[in-house]
């Protein structure tokens, strides 16, 4: 929604209004900057790329905790669909072999939640729905002999 509004005796300037479901937050932000401050949520053809970047990613988190919970934490940050990809795989690569921290776990479940949130949003699919293909997407796949 597009509003006009004074402020401070200034001429009334166009300001968007944004609403998060998630955290049930309604933000005004001014119009001019938009493109500065709020992306545009990713297309079904790059939520598709996303599925194919899971399957295909092959990093590695740092073993070292501290250095691996910044990493993290920044990748969150971002807000880059990507990054929120690669922390998810990361994280459940690592937990098969290990007990992941409290703040292992946080990034784990918030890095699931926002790329679960943006690609049902793109492909049209529940969270659920997507969650499933993010999981078969991380999953290993079984070899031929």
């Amino acid at each position: 929604m597009i509003s006009k509004k004074s402020l401070a005796g200034e001429s009334k300037a166009k300001f968007v209004k944004l609403y998060f479901a998630r955290n049930g937050l309604t933000w005004q932000v001014p119009a001019n900057n938009m493109p500065s401050t709020i992306r545009s949520i990713i297309s079904a053809k790059e939520a598709r790329k996303i599925i194919s970047h899971l399957q295909n990613w092959k990093g590695k988190l740092s073993e070292q905790w501290k250095v691996r919970a910044t990493a993290n934490q920044a990748a969150i940050d971002k807000g880059d669909p990507y990054r929120y990809a690669e922390v998810v795989k990361g994280l459940t690569a690592m937990q098969e072999h290990t007990t992941l921290s409290a703040t292992d776990r946080k990034h784990l479940s918030l890095g699931l939640e926002f790329l679960c949130e943006e690609m049902a949003e793109a492909l049209g699919k529940t969270q659920e729905r997507v969650n499933e293909l993010i999981t078969d997407a991380i999953s290993p796949q079984p070899t031929v002999a």
